[in-house]
């Protein structure tokens, strides 16, 4: 099976703006890759140069998260924009994973590290779509709110760290998804929306995975450079995530994940 360079798949899709086309994209990659992988091969890593933006549709509006209108979850229209703020995190979550894969060539990696992160992204590009489901089944759409234009940030900030990059997303802005997701799922449940409990829910099991990714990734290179992962954890985030790590925590899920107590607790706000 003849395919593009992984790294090459990985800018094809930061360099696709709409958002169904990028997951259509995403999603296809990845099962060409692991098509490739079940008959035994290892496709070409390959060497990109990814940029340092992704490509974004003309709408959403992104502005400073000062600025995103807080609405109500109690009410339609403020489930409408919960809805529409997990989409626009799902959206970030797909080229957090693909850039993983293309910025960071230079380091050796064995072939299980892309495999996770390939597997990743095509589950984030499937939660995309999920949510994207759930607000058109609400007479709205990806793009009709105002977002967060911040979310990239973690991305700009870890660009020369590979490290610093798995310490931020996976471990601390996707653990935290899994200290949230069960309050939203309450919401929805709540307001009888069963099309967006049943895609929170396959949301909420799959982030324990790339939480896990995250862990094991960072505790390998911690290995291979003799390193305390506790100690440098604790470091990398203090240098790069700009506040302090915010309780409750889901601890049951955080441990299945493989981030022990002991990683977060001392970085939480008093």
């Amino acid at each position: 099976m003849s395919l593009l360079p992984l790294a090459e798949m990985a800018c094809n899709v930061l360099e696709t703006g709409d958002g169904r086309e990028k997951t259509a994209l995403s999603r296809g990659y990845a099962a060409a890759w692991f098509a490739a992988r079940a008959e035994g091969e290892l496709p070409t890593i390959g060497q990109a140069q990814p940029p340092l933006h992704p490509a974004r549709p003309e709408k959403p509006a992104l502005l400073n998260p000062r600025d995103v209108p807080r609405r109500r979850p109690g009410s339609p229209a403020g489930r409408i924009a919960l809805l529409h703020a997990i989409a626009h995190i799902e959206l970030n979550a797909v080229d957090l994973h693909w850039d993983i894969i293309a910025r960071y060539t230079d380091t050796k990696m064995p072939a299980g590290f892309y495999d996770d992160w390939v597997k990743a992204a095509d589950e984030e590009s499937k939660h995309f779509n999920l949510l994207c489901d759930c607000l058109e089944a609400n007479d709205s759409f990806y793009g009709d709110l105002p977002a967060h234009a911040g979310m990239w940030r973690a991305a700009e900030d870890t660009v020369d760290d590979l490290m610093g990059r798995l310490a931020v997303v996976p471990m601390v802005l996707e653990a935290r998804g899994l200290d949230v997701t069960p309050g939203m799922i309450e919401i929805f449940s709540k307001a009888n929306d069963v099309q967006a409990v049943e895609a929170l829910n396959v949301i909420y099991a799959e982030e324990v995975g790339h939480v896990a990714y995250g862990s094991k990734w960072f505790h390998f290179l911690c290995g291979r450079h003799e390193l305390d992962p506790k100690d440098v954890f604790h470091s990398l985030v203090r240098k790069y995530f700009h506040g302090a790590l915010k309780p409750p925590f889901n601890e049951e899920k955080r441990a299945e994940a493989g981030l022990p107590p002991d990683f977060y607790w001392p970085l939480a706000e008093e």
